[in-house]
Parts: structure tokens; C-alpha cells; sequence
């Protein structure tokens, strides 16, 4: 039976496979990774450092090429950046010598179009930025920076919103907060989220699903689906439920470390001199 519309994933992940070459030879940092996230689901992306989280994003938002395998949206192939694809990086990423305002319609200017002003000071209201438009990045804090970030993503109505660890540098407290804004935003305009993330309660508090992945090269070793209602409050991040599934989901990173290291000690010791 020709599959429907519906039945087609918002985005599909199939046989993701990077290599990098390099002076010092080959490094691979994806292996054959493949999943779905379904229209409007918020998915979360774990694993240990260096098992490939931001290569794998960025495939995703067609900024890196794959040495195989493929990524679509709404099934067709994304060979490159996508007008429907936004994405939040590490860093906010505002031009310095540009105004809020400036920076936020610089992807505008780049497509030669005109924002939609009502849903950009709709969204800087939402992030408590209205008032700041005229102010340069270096006025801002790194928190209010980020929340910039995530309205110049947002004004372009993308279907699809790729994070990269954007909270990452942020305070505890501050972090707290951004999170809340995005769920928040989300609930008043739901949008297929993939988020990549070290911290497992973050994840656990954003998303629908949490992928785990394995040590580099990497691939999804494990899926967690998190049953919590939304919204969310900070204090069932409290609870027991809470507690076994952020140990669950540690102990799958852990283990895949440590299995991995395992594997290695017997290729190390067979090079070893008697």
C-alpha cells in the first residue's frame, strides 16, 4: 500500500554514515544512525562527548554533507540548507556591529524578503526582549544573546528547529529559564524540535523522546520516550520518576564507554611489546 502523507515522518534519518579525512587519516564520527521525529514532536539527542551529536545536526540541517545515507523532510532529500530548516548553535552568533533588530532581519536580507514585524515583536515579547531592539549584542547578556538567537531562528516560520547545545554556556539558573521559554514557545506554537544536549534532566524536560547515542562513531544506541505531561514544572523534575529514568539513561551512556574501552584493551594489549 502507497504510504499517506500522514505516515511520512516530518524528518527521517536513514543509514546517517560521516567520515572526516583528515591529515592523520580517516575519522569516522557517524555509523549508519537512522530514526524518525514525527511533525511537531520535540526529540533530544544524547551521548558522550565526541560521539558525533553536532555532526549528526548539522547533516540534518543539510549544512554538512554525509559520506552515506540520507536525511528528508516531509520525505524528499535535503541536499543543503533549507528556507523550513531553522537552527540555534552553540553561540548566539550575532553580528556585533549590527542592533538587535538588525541582526534578527539579516536572514530577511539574505533572502530578500521582508519579515513579518507583527510576529517578530510578537516573539520578542515572548522572550521578554521588546524594548531591546537598538541595543548591540555587547549590551546584552549571554542569556538575553541566546534568546535572540532563537527569535531570529523563529521569525523565518520554520517547521523545523535544530538546537545545538544553545544553553550550554548559560548559568544554572539562567538555563532553567531558557528552558521554560522553550517550552512555552512550543506550546503556543508547536514546531518539530531536535535538541542536542549534555544534560539529561534538560532533555528529559523538553522532550517527548530522548535517543541516546553510542560512543564515535556514533549511532542511536537507545530510545527513551519521557511520559510526563506538559507543561512540565520544575518540580517534577524532583521525583522519582524523574530520578530512574535520568539514571536509566546515564547508565546506558556509561555503559556504552565503558563497552567501548573493553573492546579497545585487547586491540592495545596484542601491540604491546612482551
Amino acid at each position: 500500500m502507497k504510504a499517506t502523507e500522514r505516515e511520512i515522518p516530518k524528518l527521517a534519518v536513514q543509514e546517517a554514515s560521516k567520515v572526516y579525512h583528515t591529515a592523520s587519516g580517516d575519522l569516522p564520527a557517524l555509523d549508519r544512525c537512522s530514526f524518525d521525529v514525527a511533525a511537531n514532536e520535540v526529540v533530544s539527542i544524547v551521548g558522550p562527548s565526541g560521539c558525533g551529536k553536532t555532526t549528526l545536526l548539522w547533516s540534518m540541517s543539510g549544512l554538512h554533507g554525509l559520506s552515506a545515507g540520507s536525511v528528508a523532510l516531509d520525505g524528499k532529500p535535503i541536499t543543503g540548507p533549507h528556507p523550513d530548516i531553522g537552527i540555534v548553535f552553540q553561540e548566539a552568533n550575532l553580528l556585533p556591529w549590527r542592533n538587535l533588530d538588525a541582526n534578527i532581519n539579516f536572514p530577511f536580507e539574505i533572502k530578500g524578503t521582508r519579515p513579518d514585524r507583527s510576529w517578530v515583536d510578537h516573539l520578542l515579547g515572548r522572550v521578554g526582549l521588546d524594548g531591546f531592539g537598538k541595543k548591540y549584542p555587547r549590551e546584552l547578556s549571554g542569556g538575553m544573546q541566546q534568546r535572540a538567537a532563537i527569535v531570529r531562528a523563529l521569525a523565518l516560520k520554520p517547521s523545523v528547529l535544530l538546537m545545538d547545545e544553545p544553553f550550554g554556556a548559560l548559568d544554572s539558573f539562567t538555563r532553567d529559564e531558557m528552558n521554560r521559554l522553550v517550552e512555552e514557545i512550543w506550546l503556543d506554537r508547536p514546531t518539530t524540535i531536535v535538541f542536542i544536549t549534555h544534560s539529561i534532566e534538560e532533555a528529559i524536560f523538553l522532550s517527548d523522546r530522548v535517543l541516546v547515542l553510542s560512543p564515535r562513531p556514533g549511532r542511536v544506541a537507545k530510545e527513551y520516550r519521557v511520559p510526563f505531561p506538559r507543561p512540565r514544572s520544575f518540580e517534577i523534575m524532583a521525583t522519582k520518576e524523574v530520578f530512574d529514568l535520568t539514571n536509566a539513561i546515564k547508565l546506558e551512556i556509561v555503559g556504552g564507554r565503558v563497552a567501548k574501552a573493553r573492546a579497545a584493551a585487547p586491540a592495545a594489549a596484542e601491540g604491546a611489546l612482551p
